[in-house]
């Protein structure tokens, strides 16, 4: 059979491969597919975007606590029977900016913070897992990711969140930038410094909440990291920067789901390692470009 296609019951996620290119272009005249594609190129690029501030503000840990904490969310939409998309979105967007707040109103490093807040809420997301007794296809799903299983309502809440993160980030760029480069001149110079702050972590987690449907709870922060460290290696430049950050998401994203679909591996995992192995590929070249010269 050229083209395998194996859906579960409630996710109907789907595995693939590919015997030929013949059967690829066949396949991408399946729903699940173009489906598929699209979320690829939206939430290829909303990473590149919204991950090259995170790289940049260091605020990689942040986006790794609050894509594990998910695992709560996640673990109480399915003991609660409800899609657990819908729990995501309140739970990483609440439990993000409590922890900016903690990290605010604290004496701690912001690292101690995420450990610790990191730490609990896996322990309860854990404890919540295991109190789900039968099927758990729902859970495996978002913890691993399956970006062959998204649907249009998916779809419709990455473009809103894209839209909503590329007109805030876009039309406040030079204030963002100066935000990232040196947050105190920013606050002199009269930028409300704390509300961008916390504007930028609400995006950051319904990003974050968008994503893990795709790559999963354990794999999303490299979605975000990745493709703006492979940029930062490539340009020093921001604007170029932010670009090429951008075309590296969705290109990787795209790239992720053939190598699914090629090798029949699950397709999260596939679009993280093809963003690794670019990544490791741009280092290797530029390490040797300064070497030659």
């Amino acid at each position: 059979m050229p083209v395998i296609i194996d859906f579960c019951n409630d996710c109907q996620i789907a595995r693939l491969a590919i015997a030929s290119s013949n059967d690829l272009v066949e396949l991408l005249t399946f729903p699940f597919m173009q489906r598929a594609i699209v979320g690829a190129v939206l939430m290829g690029i909303l990473g590149g975007l919204l991950g090259s501030f995170v790289t940049l503000r260091q605020l990689s840990f942040f986006s790794h606590a609050v894509g594990h904490a998910a695992l709560v969310g996640v673990a109480l939409g399915v003991l609660l029977q409800i899609n657990p998309t819908w729990m995501l979105l309140p739970f990483t967007l609440v439990f993000g900016v409590i922890v900016l707040y903690f990290i605010d109103k604290t004496d701690l490093g912001s690292d101690s913070v995420l450990s610790i807040v990191l730490s609990g809420a896996l322990a309860i997301g854990v404890i919540l897992t295991s109190l789900i007794k039968g099927y758990r296809g729902n859970l495996m799903a978002v913890l691993f990711g399956d970006i062959l299983a998204i649907d249009t309502t998916d779809l419709i809440l990455t473009l809103l969140v894209l839209l909503g993160g590329s007109i805030f980030l876009l039309s406040t760029l030079r204030q963002q930038i100066l935000l990232t480069l040196n947050p105190d001149v920013a606050q002199v110079q009269g930028i409300p410094v704390q509300l961008y702050r916390y504007v930028f972590v609400v995006l950051l987690s319904l990003a974050v909440a968008v994503a893990i449907k795709a790559v999963g709870v354990l794999l999303v922060n490299a979605f975000l990291v990745i493709p703006a460290s492979t940029a930062k290696l490539m340009s020093h430049h921001f604007s170029r920067f932010l670009v090429m950050s951008v075309i590296v998401g969705f290109i990787s994203s795209i790239a992720g789901i053939i190598v699914s679909g090629i090798f029949n591996f699950a397709s999260g995992p596939s679009i993280v390692l093809v963003q690794f192995l670019l990544f490791v590929a741009v280092f290797i070249w530029f390490k040797l470009n300064l070497k030659a010269a």
